[in-house]
């Protein structure tokens, strides 16, 4: 069964989505029969995800609160599952419940700075990162320290919540936010990533564009992704992560009026991961928008012909 839902993580990681939807169904039966609270969670975040692609937002948000129930008690689970409900929330324009969901589960597992500027928390640390501790330093009993992967759930939390304040109007939260995620990236060293977050510091700089792209500066969007997409963490995200964000990137600079921009961005969100443009309700609208000027930016034409929008 691990096996199973490990196929069908490498198979979204990878964006061959029409794959994924035919093995959803049976790995969906399969798990409920395994009496395993983590295989269970994994398979409804991934079938949450692939909802949220098709355009299904509703029902990815639902698949995503099954996550949650899945979860119980664990903590951590209830993290992982609470990503999925955020990138729901996120996908069906509901970004105030979206930013209070992530964030509570993120303040649960990645504990908050004692003031708004103060980003200097205890992360974890090489030697820690992979080991339980209880603090009983002056009488008083803290957190355990998490491990990587479970501090990279907590980042990946923190970057869901800013792109949440930033599509609800609140720039300066989302920019506090997005510091916090970013010390957390900091802190963290090689990790084996098992909570499939991909989460690190170009998961930040992209979170950061995406962040300026919703408050209309052009100028900080198109530096900060000609930089970080010459980085070399780049190249090793998966497709999926590296299609969606210039997809997003694409509607952005739609926003701000730059055709030309969205145009270079669904290009290379196509030749990166053309489920991503191919598969997505919300590229074929950014397509659809781009291809409507006169004259057509160059390559959007081929396209609106792939996603059938002409003949």
């Amino acid at each position: 069964m691990r096996r199973q839902v490990g196929y069908a993580w490498l198979s979204y990681q990878h964006a061959h989505y029409g794959q994924l939807v035919r093995v959803l169904p049976g790995l969906l039966d399969a798990v409920q029969g395994a009496r395993s609270a983590e295989l269970l969670v994994q398979a409804y975040r991934i079938t949450s995800s692939l909802l949220v692609k098709l355009g299904e937002a509703d029902l990815g948000w639902l698949a995503a609160d099954r996550a949650m129930s899945a979860a119980g008690d664990d903590p951590v689970l209830a993290a992982t599952a609470a990503i999925s409900v955020a990138q729901a929330l996120r996908a069906s324009n509901r970004d105030r419940l979206a930013l209070t969901t992530a964030l509570t589960a993120a303040n649960r597992i990645t504990p908050a700075p004692a003031h708004p500027r103060d980003h200097e928390f205890d992360g974890p640390s090489e030697d820690q990162s992979d080991r339980q501790l209880l603090d009983h330093r002056g009488g008083s009993r803290v957190a355990p320290q998490r491990s990587a992967g479970e501090w990279a759930v907590g980042g990946t939390l923190l970057l869901q919540s800013a792109l949440a304040a930033a599509g609800g109007g609140e720039s300066r939260r989302a920019d506090e936010l997005t510091e916090r995620a970013a010390g957390v990236a900091a802190s963290l060293r090689r990790y084996d990533d098992p909570h499939r977050t991909s989460f690190g510091p170009i998961a930040v700089e992209l979170a950061r564009v995406l962040v300026a792209a919703q408050r209309g500066d052009a100028v900080e969007v198109l530096q900060r992704h000609s930089t970080v997409v010459r980085r070399e963490g780049w190249q090793r995200l998966p497709a999926e992560y590296r299609g969606a964000y210039l997809v997003d990137l694409a509607r952005a600079y739609l926003q701000m009026g730059d055709l030309r921009g969205a145009a270079r961005a669904l290009v290379d969100a196509d030749s990166v991961a053309p489920a991503e443009v191919r598969c997505r309700s919300l590229a074929r609208t950014v397509i659809a928008d781009v291809a409507r000027a006169r004259p057509a930016p160059a390559g959007v034409a081929r396209l609106a012909t792939l996603v059938g929008l002409t003949r």
